[in-house]
This record gives structure tokens, C-alpha cells and sequence, in this order.
């Protein structure tokens, strides 16, 4: 089975780059039980061959990654911006609802407050209840909108906090460098579920070992649970705590802003969608295969939304992978968050994020480098440019 040319960002750096990308959830896995015995290709077989249309659930995080808490509210707090550091710490619980390629829905239930992100074609809406603020994008329909396409083939929901979201980034990045075996089975929001471990080998990445728990009927991630080297809790984890493959009542996807609402409408940029994939996400590793291509969004406030921007840097791949980006194209979340802005320490040349899984190293020049390794690793990257 021939695996297919993939792009390699390290799935952890996405809650860095996307507000949304940053809800990641803990594995739930209740005792093992018996299921027919199956290599890990079969199991990552069943992944590329899920035909899943629809689905609702719960998603509930738990992220120990060593990072400090930050305030949400108070002087100098601006509603909002809080959003994407503040999930990379703690619990936090999210709703999840999708149908097909064009809808989407995503509730953050914060403790105090709701924040809304709805998907319906063309509309996107991001709401946040804490200060009754709403924005409203237009976004481009993808071609497969048609009611037969499984949410494994569409690309709208790309950068939705789903375990299966999460899992492709990683299955779509083995190689050579990786070892991939079966574990025990077990139950992850009550239905059974065989266990991939992907476990590094390379001496040179933060990360100890990779589980992903997929459903022994429909072939669906349930969770992924990342495990960081010399930590005996898994630092970061994703999954469901109850799942439904029935399609969401249909109004769920229809959202209209509350009365007295603050709502700014804002632009997105037209670019390409990225292409379907090849073959499975998951397909067998390929020690002939390329190494992948680096993937950054589009910098928000892009003059010029139709030109390609400079492509970013890697040095080295797999775990030990380290994307460069440019002067100016980091997303906005890396460079001017001011809760992301505490949480960094100052390094000859600039400043640094070091976690157990993640290290972001952000000079002065404005050129910003992330991995899954430690910083020595970033600085050594970034002087050899």
C-alpha cells in the first residue's frame, strides 16, 4: 500500500498556531476488553476506510505540559485573547457536532461562559458569551459537499479539536523513524476500541510514545494520548467521553447572534484548499517515501492574501522535525499574544517557550522555530540558517 506525500507539521505546534486546533482532550479508557486480534496496518486500514458521515460528542481535556497558568480576566486582560494559551493548560470540555464536509459546530464550555464556533457552508461564526461578542466570516464550500462523503474525506473541519483531527497529523507523519505496534484493548466513551502505539526512535524528540484509541467498529480515533520522555502522567490527550455517529439535529448549525450582540465581519483570505489525500492517513510506514512538506496558515492581516508567502523551513524530519518561519508569516497567537507573552523566557537572540512536549524559540529578527524537541535543538536550527 503506497503511502502518500504528506505534510509535516508537528501536531502539537497547532494549538500554537490555531484557537482552535488548541482543545485537546484525556483519553477515557475504561478496562480492557476482547476483541479479534488485529497487526497495526489492519488497524490503520480500518482508519483510512472509515465511512463516519456524521457525528456528535464530548470531548474533555487534560494538558500537563508544565506551562504556567494565566489570568483570563482582570486589568490589562483582553477579552478573548486568552483563548488558545489557556487550553494548553488544565481541563477543559467541549462539545462537538458535525455533519458532512460543510458543517461544523464546536462549544467551549468554560466555567463561567460559552464559546461558539458554527460552521454552516459558506457562514462561519466564532461567539463568545463573556463579552457577547460575535464575528462572522465567509468561508469557501469545499467541492465534496455531497451527503455520501464520510468526514474523513472532507477538509473543512481540518483544524476542529477532534481526536481524529489530531490522529491524522500523526499517522500521516509515520516513517522509518517510528515504531508502530498494537496495544491491550480497551473501552474509550463506552465502545471498544483497539490501541496503535506509535513510539519515536530517535533519541533526539521530547516525546516518549503516541497512543490512539480507534473504534473496533467504525474504524474512528476515540483518543490520542502523547506521553513526554521522564514524565510518568501523559502531558497531553485527546478524546471523546461520549460519541454518537447519528447526524446532529440540523439547527444546531444555524446561529444567530443574541440580542445586543457586538458582531464585526471579517475577510478570508482565497487561497486553495489542500488536496485530498492520496492514500490513508494511516498507511503502512514507507522507508522510500519523501519526507513531508511543512504547513503554516496564512498570517492573519496579509496584505497580499492571493500571493504565495516565503514556505517555511525544516531542518531534519519525523520527531525530530524543526519548522522555521519566516519574518512576518508566524501566526498572530505565537507573536502578540500577552498571556503567551508570560509564559516566555528571554534566550540570546529573542525568547522561548519550553514545555515538556513543545519548544518554540521566537528571535528578535522575527523569524519564529517550533519542534518537538528541545530548544538547544531550535537555537542550533536557527544559527545554521
Amino acid at each position: 500500500m503506497a503511502r502518500a506525500r504528506q505534510r509535516w507539521l508537528p501536531a502539537l505546534l497547532i494549538p500554537l498556531a490555531l484557537a482552535l486546533a488548541a482543545l485537546i482532550g484525556s483519553v477515557q479508557a475504561g478496562a480492557s476488553v476482547s476483541l479479534p486480534p488485529k497487526t497495526a496496518n489492519e488497524i490503520l486500514a480500518m482508519i483510512a476506510r472509515t465511512e463516519v458521515h456524521a457525528l456528535s460528542g464530548t470531548v474533555v481535556q487534560t494538558a500537563e505540559l508544565g506551562l504556567p497558568e494565566v489570568p483570563t480576566a482582570g486589568p490589562g486582560i483582553v477579552p478573548g485573547a486568552t483563548s488558545a494559551f489557556e487550553l494548553l493548560t488544565g481541563s477543559h470540555t467541549a462539545r462537538v457536532y458535525l455533519d458532512g464536509p460543510s458543517k461544523a459546530r464546536l462549544q467551549i464550555l468554560d466555567r463561567m461562559a460559552e464559546r461558539d464556533f458554527v460552521v454552516n457552508g459558506s457562514d462561519a461564526w466564532f461567539y463568545n458569551s463573556a463579552d457577547n461578542s460575535a464575528t462572522h466570516l465567509s468561508v469557501p464550500v469545499p467541492s465534496n459537499t455531497g451527503q455520501k462523503d464520510s468526514l474523513r474525506s472532507e477538509t473543512t473541519h481540518a483544524g476542529m479539536p477532534t481526536p481524529e483531527a489530531m490522529a491524522s497529523h500523526f499517522l500521516s507523519a509515520i516513517d522509518s523513524s517510528t515504531e508502530v505496534t498494537v496495544g491491550e484493548a480497551s473501552t474509550v466513551a463506552g465502545r471498544s476500541a483497539y490501541r496503535l502505539s506509535l513510539v519515536p526512535r530517535s533519541d533526539g524528540t521530547l516525546v516518549d510514545s503516541v497512543s490512539i484509541e480507534v473504534d473496533s467498529e467504525t474504524g474512528w480515533p476515540l483518543g490520542v494520548e502523547v506521553r513526554a520522555k521522564g514524565q510518568p502522567e501523559p502531558a497531553y490527550s485527546l478524546a471523546y467521553t461520549d460519541v454518537n455517529f447519528s447526524a446532529p439535529d440540523a439547527a444546531l448549525f444555524n446561529f444567530t447572534p443574541p440580542a445586543g450582540a457586538t458582531v464585526t465581519e471579517k475577510p478570508v483570505p482565497i487561497k486553495p484548499l489542500p488536496p485530498p489525500m492520496e492514500g490513508p492517513a494511516g498507511a503502512a510506514p514507507d522507508d522510500s517515501a519523501p519526507a513531508p512538506d511543512a504547513v503554516v496558515p496564512t498570517p492573519q492581516g496579509s496584505s497580499s492574501p492571493m500571493l504565495p508567502h516565503p514556505s517555511p523551513s525544516v531542518t531534519g524530519k519525523g520527531w525530530d522535525a524543526v519548522v522555521g518561519l519566516p519574518a512576518g508569516t508566524a501566526p498572530a497567537e505565537l507573536t502578540s499574544n500577552p498571556q503567551l507573552a508570560q509564559a516566555l523566557q528571554p534566550v540570546s537572540g529573542g525568547r522561548a517557550l519550553t514545555t515538556s512536549l513543545v519548544s518554540v524559540l521566537i528571535l528578535d529578527d522575527g523569524r519564529v522555530f517550533a519542534g518537538l524537541v528541545p530548544l538547544d535543538r531550535l537555537q542550533s536550527a536557527a544559527t545554521a540558517q
